[in-house]
């Protein structure tokens, strides 16, 4: 017997359920953001068309299907199935959240408060569901990959982010390591950054001190890496979301009789990876600025950072 498709709703608590969750009671909540000058009738409104947004889509749900629910909070034990259809009502970000936790499954991005947000990965209203999820579950409708990026430490730990991984200390202080890319001379030096312009012998690698390294996808080139590549004055073309590439950025390097640098930024194509390897007591690795999932770096440990094999299948 076959089943019915399973559509998997994802969402986050709102600011005023987190706020009333953390002050007991409305009144108080709103009592709160008036000490700090807010209006709380502002923050109600954006929760009630957020919930109005959450019941909608999950009446656009056919009859005969399966469905569930999970909160941004509990994906990390959420265990999706191979046929899910996933609608992500909420903001871009929720995507990428999502997205680490999904093996091929197409997802749907469901603007839960037009207006408010780039709408870049939750492109299509709410009242357009019904025609989106029958196309997902059939395969018919126009699915758009974007690539990711993944981090692999040499003890098994593995880490997967739609924008960026970061590497480096928790609190954004100087980060001591060792970085280089895998593969000879003749192809990493196409592909290494150079401060001061010299060729540095391709994958060798070098000592450096800096406030941490950014490795980011095509997705990830209008966030944190592009900041980072506005600051360094554009010196190379950012991948396109589904170019199989990813920009790498070191951010502040220090140069001293022991650090270099001359390995500052780079582009890493399929099958190439950034070496890091750790010289502090300990440094994290997060993507999509979710801190609170980290890979925990010791010294002399070493993480690899690459193009992820999986993709986020976006329905277009």
């Amino acid at each position: 017997m076959t089943l019915a498709p399973r559509v998997v709703l994802v969402h986050r608590r709102t600011e005023y359920a987190e706020l009333v969750a953390r002050h007991g009671t409305p009144g108080q909540a709103s009592f709160f953001l008036a000490s700090r000058g807010r209006s709380a009738r502002d923050v109600e409104q954006r929760h009630h068309r957020h919930t109005a947004a959450l019941a909608e889509a999950a009446a656009a749900v056919p009859l005969d299907w399966r469905r569930t629910r999970v909160e941004r909070a509990d994906l990390p034990r959420f265990l999706f199935e191979p046929g899910d259809v996933v609608a992500v009502v909420g903001q871009d970000g929720l995507v990428a959240n999502v997205a680490k936790y999904l093996d091929g499954q197409p997802v749907i991005g469901v603007d839960a408060d037009p207006g408010r947000d780039p709408g870049v990965l939750v492109r299509h209203r709410v009242d357009a569901l019904p025609a989106l999820l029958r196309a997902a579950a059939h395969g018919t409708g126009p699915l758009e990959e974007r690539t990711m990026v993944e981090a692999v430490t040499d003890d098994g730990q593995r880490l997967l982010a739609l924008n960026e991984v970061y590497v480096g200390q928790p609190g954004h202080q100087t980060a001591r390591y060792r970085l280089g890319t895998d593969g000879g001379a003749e192809d990493g030096a196409a592909e290494c950054g150079h401060g001061g312009g010299a060729a540095d012998g391709g994958g060798a690698e070098e000592a450096q001190a800096s406030s941490g390294v950014l490795v980011g996808t095509g997705t990830g080139a209008t966030g944190w890496c592009r900041s980072a590549w506005l600051e360094r004055g554009g010196p190379l073309a950012l991948p396109a979301p589904d170019a199989p590439e990813l920009a790498w950025f070191v951010r502040e390097a220090w140069p001293s009789p022991t650090t270099g640098t001359d390995r500052v930024h780079g582009l890493l194509t399929a099958g190439r990876q950034l070496v890091l390897t750790v010289e502090s007591e300990h440094l994290v690795a997060f993507g999509d600025g979710i801190e609170t999932d980290a890979l925990d770096l010791t010294w002399g440990q070493s993480v690899r950072l690459g193009v992820c094999a999986s993709r986020l299948r976006l329905l277009g």
